[in-house]
């Protein structure tokens, strides 16, 4: 059988993580690789790229494709991409799986798309393809949010979450031809590897520990030392946990280097708890590549702020995790979270804290209620007509206590203190030093595209547009507070 994954292009990259990552569709390189040795024929297109998707459905003829929905910002665009896969190939099979569609399927459920993966797709999409070619019932394939003529349902969940044992190396040739296009920060091309899925903890804004019931699985450690001897030398763990379970984290460690993998460049992300009480495995992975970074969530700069989002870690954790990465010659990079109901002392604060404890390389980003979150449930009427491609956590999606013009002063400011301003400490030049001659062209688009972070107006502007929108939305209505003219301000 023909199968075609897409990658959808976003679309929304004027914010975020978009001018820093590009990464590879790991998941549909995953899925691939468990459909290839059933004799299959897969192509996986990244639609970041040209060309576009009625091409490569000329191209391939698939009879099922594959669409994935990571984040909840694409949600418009895999339905426009569902629907051009439509007209371009009216009898085949659209399938939606990813993050955001496992987490909140209910704006995907449109007449283009025929079912969503409820689940990780390593077993249930080859059981889908097999119900397909053998003509079996759908309802019998678990973890699906199924299309029939009576609207949309649920089949049954899996009996057990899907073994990372049983996961195969990612089948990576099939996205070689845009391999030099995948870059993080400073270094492309990039290769991104998994070695654990899912999260004990529950931060109140994040979904992938209510996606995952909190559970926490990890792949062989032989097949990820393949992983990491198979790729190239600027790696990117996708982990939500790195060093989560420190015996193992000690193992793998040991495999690698008694294998004799050294990178250029990698980057984990991990717990500030996690990294403060577990020294010991810093030092056992610092050999193991050039320059290692990590990327920690601080969230905030207070006990209050963080008890109010249940990160059950501190203050404490987080200076302890950077004193003890800065002595192991880690480089730190890392997360504040920026509430619309701050006044100016909290940013003021939150300088403070950056400056005095060298933060600099942090990123701030819009506490956002993402769909799947206890936050969105508790925000729901307010976000009500909302477009899905401003749920980037840099758009403002309602008023905020001081006032849309002041916050989008304030929010610019922070950015212009942090090390992306060219116009600040580390200019252009400095940038551009630290790259290969060839990368200078990348550099420079993505420090360009930054600098908008740094002005008031782009956010102005983008609240403007998103008000618009939302105010003559069919479905939208004004949270109470605002419904009756009230404004809120210092």
């Amino acid at each position: 059988m023909n199968i075609l994954l897409l990658r959808p292009h976003p679309g929304n990259e004027q914010f975020g993580l978009g001018p820093f990552f590009r990464v590879e569709p790991l998941g549909l390189e995953y899925i691939a690789a468990a459909l290839l040795p059933l004799g299959h024929s897969v192509t996986i297109a990244d639609l970041r790229f040209r060309p576009g998707a009625t091409s490569w459905i000329r191209r391939t003829r698939p009879r099922i494709v594959g669409i994935s929905c990571l984040h909840a910002l694409e949600y418009d665009r895999v339905v426009e991409t569902a629907r051009e896969v439509r007209r371009a190939s009216p009898e085949a099979f659209i399938l939606v799986g990813g993050h955001a569609a496992m987490a909140f399927s209910e704006p995907l459920e449109q007449d283009e798309i025929d079912a969503i993966l409820l689940d990780d797709g390593e077993q249930l999409v080859p059981a889908l393809v097999a119900a397909i070619n053998q003509g079996t019932p759908l309802t019998e394939v678990p973890a699906l949010r199924l299309r029939t003529a009576d609207g949309w349902i649920n089949t049954e969940p899996p009996e057990t979450r899907t073994s990372l044992d049983l996961v195969p190396l990612p089948a990576r040739e099939l996205v070689a031809r845009h391999r030099t296009g995948y870059h993080c920060l400073l270094f492309k091309p990039v290769w991104l590897i998994e070695t654990a899925r899912g999260c004990p903890f529950r931060c109140s804004f994040c979904s992938v520990w209510q996606l995952y019931d909190r559970s926490y699985r990890e792949r062989n450690i032989g097949t990820v030392v393949e992983d990491f001897a198979t790729t190239g030398d600027a790696i990117f763990v996708a982990d939500d946990l790195f060093w989560n379970n420190p015996a193992r984290s000690l193992e793998l460690a040991t495999a690698l280097k008694k294998r004799g993998i050294h990178k250029r460049w990698i980057l984990v992300q991990s717990r500030t708890d996690l990294v403060s009480r577990s020294p010991e495995l810093l030092e056992a992975w610092r050999p193991i590549a050039k320059d290692f970074d990590i990327f920690l969530g601080f969230e905030f700069a207070t006990e209050q702020a963080l008890s109010g989002i249940s990160k059950d870690s501190g203050v404490k954790e987080s200076l302890a995790a950077v004193d003890i990465a800065r002595a192991h010659r880690y480089g730190i990079n890392g997360n504040f979270l920026i509430d619309p109901e701050w006044q100016e002392s909290d940013f003021r604060e939150l300088w403070d804290f950056v400056a005095a404890h060298r933060l600099q390389r942090s990123g701030f980003t819009l506490l956002t209620p993402l769909p799947g979150t206890e936050m969105y449930q508790q925000n729901a009427d307010r976000l009500q007509g909302i477009p899905w491609a401003d749920f980037d956590m840099h758009h403002l999606l309602w008023e905020p206590r001081l006032g849309a013009q002041r916050f989008c002063e304030l929010y610019a400011e922070t950015w212009r203190r942090s090390i992306l301003n060219t116009a600040g400490e580390k200019k252009q030049l400095d940038w551009l030093r630290q790259v290969r001659p060839l990368q200078i062209p990348y550099m420079i688009k993505v420090l360009r595209r930054t600098q908008a972070m740094m002005k008031p107006e782009t956010y102005l502007h983008e609240y403007s547009t998103t008000r618009l929108h939302s105010k003559t939305s069919r479905n939208f209505r004004l949270p109470s507070r605002f419904a009756s003219g009230e404004q809120i301000n210092d």
